[in-house]
């Protein structure tokens, strides 16, 4: 894993530095311009063809090719009629006059009654724009507000010697069209670009676009909650030591040497944890499916760290389009054996003899869900038309790293996996006859529990939640791994120190059938980021239509069951070593 993550960075490194040395203009050179799509602001993913509003096309419209990432983030650059010459100012310069018919008017008038806006890359430095603006109609002559189409997009580019350093966009409200009857209008797309010195460095010219995310009121929002979550943490370890130290190890002590029968009948009710002793350790039901859970948790969870380090060592600069979504395509193909691997060496642990069957519900137990989801919502954005449903070529991309990389991976840690199990450690041995699990009180049960379990580790996210998704759903930059890699931090060792507070409190009353309960504990908050999702897009987003909704619940639906199996496998083991710990200290029968 250490390899693959410092192979992707060299690799990244390597293409940034390319990248950059093609940057360079001298004057007259034509400096790079592409329009990349359009979409309502209120959602971010409902995004369509530059050219599915009828602007002035180029002669020959070129298409970029991109990348699997590019085209997962939906992006699809073409060329434009622009001209930029470096150096050379410009004036009112016509890119066409052109007469807009009765449905290209409407066209029009729609996306600006839905506040669409553009998308462009001037040098691969991103620029925005609303397509137009609505007004109050003031004369009342039958309409409430008016449509006006932007037509003129004033440049101003910040130069550094021979390279781009800044480009400002700013629309002239001198020149504009009235597109609020159906009727044709006659119209002249224009532009303006003026050039500016500055000292600024071509290294630092991204820093515009992140500076308002290192201001000192949003850095005590994220500062407040690792001290809030820190102190949160520390009054858990508090009360556990405590607990610890007045109950548990004076029960460990007792039970520390040999005991008569007769008296431990006299401590029994006491010490429930410890008459479970010939079933605690008694491999769960439907063992393939728990080592194939624990597997993928296990699998996720090293892509998340990986992708967390990726981001802290500054392997994803921003607005570098597409590098996030292949490391994170790449990175979750190569970590297959990781799954194939726990899976098979857990499942042979617990006995199990049927190792393929297991090395294939351990890939698609996860995989396949996800497949399932990108399909149907892929399917929904090619019927809306959309730059977010997967090209042909994207597809085929994904297919082949599925097949000839992933699969491959997968099958290899299942063979090594097997080849290496050891047989499990349990420090005492398993009854041939287990126990009759007693009846138990309603606030004990299994779905009480997972709602206990997860409000601790929640309270540890649940601020940072807010800013990855107004990322990944709105127009934010989030470039804060370091402390998204101490809030995940926190969010695990809370998971791991409920979890095994939970399970003590199972075995006390006698309650041997813990490994799936500690799993569902442990991945409970899944479910409140789920519940999270459905306030978000309600209260705090404006995201409306049914695409963006499909899209938004859809691929949150994965994401909290991918957490769910993260957490799940951390609470178990926790779990397990508490458990192995616990009667490992006591003499048992």
């Amino acid at each position: 894993m250490l390899f693959t993550a410092l192979l992707l960075i060299c690799l990244g490194r390597q293409l940034v530095a390319s990248d950059v040395s093609n940057h360079r203009f001298g004057k007259g050179d034509i400096v790079p311009f592409y329009a990349d799509r359009v979409g309502p602001f209120s959602n971010p993913r409902e995004t369509y063809a530059y050219y599915d509003l009828p602007y002035c096309p180029p002669d020959i419209v070129k298409e970029e090719k991109l990348s699997l990432g590019e085209m997962l983030n939906g992006d699809r650059l073409v060329s434009t009629p622009y001209k930029f010459e470096f150096l050379v100012d410009k004036a009112y310069e016509v890119l066409c006059n052109t007469t807009l018919s009765k449905t290209d008017v409407s066209k029009f008038r729609t996306a600006i009654e839905k506040d669409y806006y553009m998308q462009l890359y001037f040098d691969d430095l991103p620029v925005w724009a609303f397509i137009g603006r609505m007004q109050k109609n003031y004369t009342n002559e039958g309409t409430d507000s008016i449509s006006i189409l932007t037509t003129h997009f004033d440049f101003e580019v910040f130069f550094n010697k021979d390279r781009v350093i800044e480009v400002n966009l700013r629309t002239d409200y001198n020149s504009l069209a009235y597109v609020t009857e159906d009727k044709e209008v006659d119209v002249a797309f224009t532009y303006s670009v003026g050039w500016k010195m500055t000292q600024q460095p071509f290294d630092k010219r991204m820093e515009k676009y992140v500076g308002y995310l290192i201001l000192p009121h949003h850095l005590s929002v994220h500062h407040n909650s690792i001290a809030f979550s820190s102190v949160t943490l520390v009054i858990l370890v508090i009360l556990l030591l405590t607990f610890y130290a007045l109950v548990l190890r004076k029960d460990i002590s007792k039970y520390s040497h040999d005991v008569e029968e007769t008296q431990v009948a006299e401590n029994h009710e006491e010490t429930g944890w410890k008459n479970i002793h010939g079933d605690v350790f008694r491999f769960p039901k439907h063992k393939s499916l728990f080592a194939a859970a624990l597997g993928s948790g296990t699998h996720l969870l090293v892509l998340i760290v990986s992708i967390l380090v990726l981001g802290h060592l500054g392997f994803f600069p921003p607005y570098v389009r597409g590098v996030f979504w292949n490391a994170l395509v790449i990175v979750y193909a190569i970590t297959f054996v990781i799954s194939g691997y726990t899976s098979v060496s857990f499942y042979s642990q617990l006995e199990g003899t049927n190792w393929m069957k297991n090395v294939l519900l351990a890939g698609g137990l996860f995989f396949v869900p996800l497949v399932l989801t990108f399909s149907f919502l892929n399917s929904i954005a090619n019927f809306y038309g959309t730059t977010a449903a997967l090209p042909l070529r994207g597809m085929v991309i994904l297919t082949g790293l599925c097949v000839f990389l992933a699969s491959p991976l997968l099958l290899l840690g299942g063979i090594i996996g097997k080849n290496r199990a050891s047989d499990f450690q349990a420090p005492c041995r398993t009854a041939k006859c287990p126990k009759e699990v007693p009846q138990l009180r309603w606030y004990r049960g299994v779905l009480p529990q997972m709602a206990l379990a997860g409000i601790l580790p929640f309270s540890v996210i649940y601020i940072q939640l807010y800013y990855i998704f107004a990322t990944v759903w709105g127009h934010r930059l989030y470039t804060l791994y370091g402390i998204l890699c101490v809030v995940f931090i926190l969010l695990l060792i809370m998971t791991a120190l409920v979890s095994v507070a939970l399970t003590y409190f199972q075995l006390a009353v006698e309650d041997h059938e813990w490994w799936w309960r500690s799993f569902f504990c442990g991945g409970s908050t899944g479910f409140f980021i789920y519940g999270y999702c459905i306030y978000y897009y309600f209260y705090r987003s404006d995201m409306t239509g049914f695409m963006q909704t499909s899209f938004f619940f859809g691929y949150m639906a994965c994401v909290s069951y991918g957490v769910f199996l993260v957490l799940g496998s951390v609470g178990f083991r926790a779990s397990l070593l508490f458990v192995r710990y616990l009667y490992a200290a006591i003499k048992c029968d």
